[in-house]
């Protein structure tokens, strides 16, 4: 049975649809099986207001830029189409949820519960405790090339989370390098075709010396018994 999530980003005004502030761009990419399909939902949204200078350093999107761009409520329905009702992937989810959901209310519309939305920050914040964690960090860490990123932009972000989603599950890793399912999708409708997936650059490892000798610490305080101990 073929898997759908959706990975998604958004770019916004500012910091708090509370005192405002609205969503500017919204980028998906779909996933079926932990794979890209090359289906994609990409749009500019007219805030129908201001854009400070805070929240243009960040993503470069203008007023003069987004005038005449669709209004949230004229895109909304596509996205909920596209989205459909699959596991959304997020880094900083309730960020990103806090404005869908703010958008959604003005249009009446109901809002996207977190128990379909998987936050990959929170992953990465369980599997490197005390590491840098944002998509550049991330990026670094299981090089990934995000040279196109001089700015934020939800549809390329969404393009690279994409790829630390992979590397944060061990979805890369989970073929062994002998093959993994590719998809070709149209509405609904998965084809699965088999190729390779070989890492061109091997990782690297991901703990330091520091972390090893404090885990070869523990398991010898453990005593002899310990299971642990067959592994050092």
């Amino acid at each position: 049975m073929a898997i759908r999530e959706i990975v998604l980003d958004t770019e916004t005004t500012g910091l708090d649809p509370v005192t405002g502030d609205r969503i500017v761009e919204i980028g998906c990419v779909e996933l079926v099986n932990s794979l890209p399909t090359g289906q994609t939902f990409h749009v500019y949204i007219d805030p129908e207001r201001d854009v400070p200078q805070e929240a243009f350093r960040v993503h470069g999107l203008s007023r003069e830029f987004l005038a005449g761009k669709p209004k949230f409520a004229e895109i909304a329905q596509g996205f909920i189409d596209f989205i459909g009702s699959d596991r959304l992937v997020i880094h900083n989810a309730e960020f990103d949820i806090k404005f869908i959901n703010a958008e959604f209310a003005k249009c009446g519309l109901s809002p996207i519960k977190m128990d379909r939305v998987l936050d990959t920050l929170l992953i990465a914040r369980r599997k490197h405790p005390g590491s840098p964690n944002n998509l550049d960090a991330l990026c670094s860490r299981y090089r990934i090339d995000n040279t196109r990123r001089t700015k934020h932009g939800a549809l390329l972000d969404s393009e690279i989370l994409a790829e630390v989603y992979l590397e944060l599950t061990g979805g890369r890793q989970t073929s062994l390098g002998l093959a993994a399912a590719a998809v070709e999708v149209r509405p609904r409708v998965v084809d699965i075709v088999r190729v390779s997936v070989i890492r061109e650059i091997p990782l690297g490892p991901l703990h330091d010396e520091t972390e090893i000798v404090a885990h070869r610490e523990l398991v010898l305080a453990m005593g002899d018994k310990a299971l642990w101990s067959a592994y050092l």
